[in-house]
């Protein structure tokens, strides 16, 4: 008992500590989700309509980007941009890292959805006369959202988790706040399974707002 009560005062006495730890892994998560979703959309609009250089060039971009280890990519991100003299901070070469990462798999997500989208409902479209913009907009996005919001949900969840390896460049993440934490007072189970909980929590929120959104784009049969 005085162990469970002698946890709780560290949490206490270290608890601005930890909100800025998960501030921060909060903060890179929600960039980096939202920078790659964009950038994937892209991706795999132009991996199911670009023409075939640009498929070509796409193409090796993904297969490169889903190839190479998170960790990888962070490192190059910080060091090799540096080296050229693009100067990032550890938080920015974080972010642009995770988002390059998540851009090549909702590329693969984007296009796995468009391609399940049947060409008879483009070839209608066209028949009424509506542009490409509108039939993206009205016709296939619709329908491909509901075909990958599941997996969309599985990569933002990665994204959280791939945000841990940030610390090795210096980013005062959660999981290094609590590192921190743990060389003061030696609790290393105890606050090793509190920030467990905590990125439990930041993941099943992400889940949470997929099953949201699934639900308004469900179409009523």
């Amino acid at each position: 008992m005085n162990s469970f009560y002698a946890f709780f005062d560290q949490i206490w006495l270290a608890r601005n500590v930890i909100l800025k730890g998960l501030g921060v892994t909060v903060s890179i998560s929600l960039l980096s989700i939202v920078a790659g979703s964009i950038l994937g959309v892209f991706v795999g609009l132009s991996l199911v309509y670009g023409n075939r250089l640009l498929r070509f060039i796409v193409r090796v971009y993904t297969d490169v980007v889903r190839g190479t280890p998170v960790l990888v990519l962070i490192l190059a991100s910080y060091y090799m941009l540096s080296g050229i003299g693009i100067e990032l901070g550890p938080f920015q070469a974080g972010v642009l890292a995770l988002a390059i990462f998540c851009s090549s798999h909702v590329g693969e997500i984007v296009r796995g959805g468009l391609q399940a989208v049947p060409k008879g409902q483009t070839e209608a479209a066209k028949a009424i006369g509506l542009t490409f913009g509108q039939t993206f907009a009205y016709v296939l996005w619709p329908q491909a959202l509901r075909q990958f919001l599941p997996a969309w949900v599985n990569t933002a969840a990665e994204m959280v988790k791939a945000s841990t390896l940030l610390s090795v460049i210096g980013v005062a993440e959660l999981l290094l706040r609590t590192q921190e934490i743990i060389s003061r007072n030696f609790m290393s189970l105890q606050f090793y399974f509190f920030a467990g909980l905590l990125y439990f929590v930041i993941n099943y929120s992400i889940e949470r707002f997929g099953k949201y959104v699934e639900r308004k784009t469900t179409v009523a049969s």
